[in-house]
């Protein structure tokens, strides 16, 4: 009986939860994203840096299909992005997704901003999306606003709130498109510890952020963008004392020491 021989790294692939391959993205004739290949595994947590305009949102929104490419492809546990419709319903609600602004419904509660993708999407029954809805919202710090209206709570709360939301889908994994840059500095490190929890906690995440102590903390690997391509990637503690590219030096330089 021969047996099959089995290469060291044959056994994550099973573990990779996303998966970009030659992904490129053009508005106009800004070419945003070129060539980008990129894995994350079940688990990690990626923080996507790099200077402005280096592609990261773009990044991160097609990833659940907030922007289309123009070539390669994009898969979530091992299926294709689909193209509308239902199935993309269904894609958006496994990829949980934090914005730069809250986008809380004004005119419902807390709670039933929490509660909204669940009953809607998940058609969970409105007792157990409450229930969950409650739970949540002690996770993140704010089951005491549950009745009240977003306009009602500060920014960082209302950041909390839309992760709640995100969470309450039990998405596989969670985008954070710069989550605390529209926040005062008082409130940006409650967001963060949030966001510190969960990745503790095992959430897969990718994050786009100019905040290098969370990158340096709470990352599995740093993916440093430029000119709409991955410059560099490596753990925090080697990318932020030892980058290996001119153009992360240059970046670091700046922001590290001003």
């Amino acid at each position: 009986m021969t047996e099959v021989s089995v290469t060291k790294d044959a056994k994550p692939a099973a573990d990779d939860l996303v998966v970009l391959k030659g992904v490129n993205k053009h508005f106009g004739a800004l070419h945003v994203l070129q060539d980008i290949d990129m894995t994350i595994a079940r688990g990690e947590v990626v923080v996507v840096i790099g200077p402005s305009g280096s592609g990261k949102s773009t990044l991160c929104r097609t990833i659940n299909r907030l922007e289309t490419v123009d070539s390669g492809t994009i898969t979530i546990d091992g299926k294709p992005l689909p193209q509308e419709g239902k199935e993309l319903a269904k894609l958006r609600a496994d990829v949980g997704m934090v914005f730069q602004s809250f986008n809380l419904f004004a005119h419902k509660t807390v709670l039933e901003n929490v509660m909204l993708g669940q009953t809607k999407v998940r058609r969970t029954a409105k007792a157990e999306a409450e229930a969950k809805a409650r739970t949540l919202l002690d996770r993140v710090g704010v089951g005491s606003q549950a009745d009240k209206y977003p306009a009602q709570l500060s920014g960082g709360q209302q950041q909390r709130v839309a992760i709640a939301r995100a969470l309450a889908m039990g998405p596989k994994v969670m985008l954070f498109d710069e989550p605390t840059s529209a926040l005062d500095p008082e409130m940006i490190n409650e967001v963060l510890e949030v966001m510190q929890q969960l990745a503790r906690d095992g959430m897969t995440m990718v994050v786009v952020t100019h905040e290098m102590g969370f990158a340096r903390s709470a990352a599995n690997r740093v993916v440093f963008m430029a000119d709409g391509r991955i410059v560099e990637e490596a753990v925090p503690d080697q990318f932020f004392s030892n980058p290996r590219s001119d153009r992360a030096k240059d970046f670091l330089s700046k922001i590290l020491h001003h």
